[in-house]
């Protein structure tokens, strides 16, 4: 089965030190078990936004082999 390849974008990306990485997409997970399986000492920052395939989801929702799961900071304005 294809990999789910995972994007961290701007303090994110600086965060985790790196830009992407895969999991292997053997076994569904959610986006909150995609970050603590690839981020185990640090846990999901509060109000950040996820997308699975240029849609915006809940931590919750599944991702499967073959998707692409974006993570993004909190979007602030003034």
């Amino acid at each position: 089965m294809p990999a789910i390849r995972i994007l961290y974008f701007a303090s994110l990306r600086e965060r985790v030190g790196r830009a992407s990485a895969e999991l292997p997409g053997d076994d569904p997970l959610t986006v909150a078990e995609a970050w603590s399986r690839l981020n185990p000492a640090l846990p999901l920052p509060p109000n950040t936004l996820a997308a699975i395939n240029h849609e915006y989801v809940d931590l919750g929702a599944p991702v499967r082999g073959g998707d692409e799961l974006a993570f993004f900071p909190p979007v602030t304005g003034g």
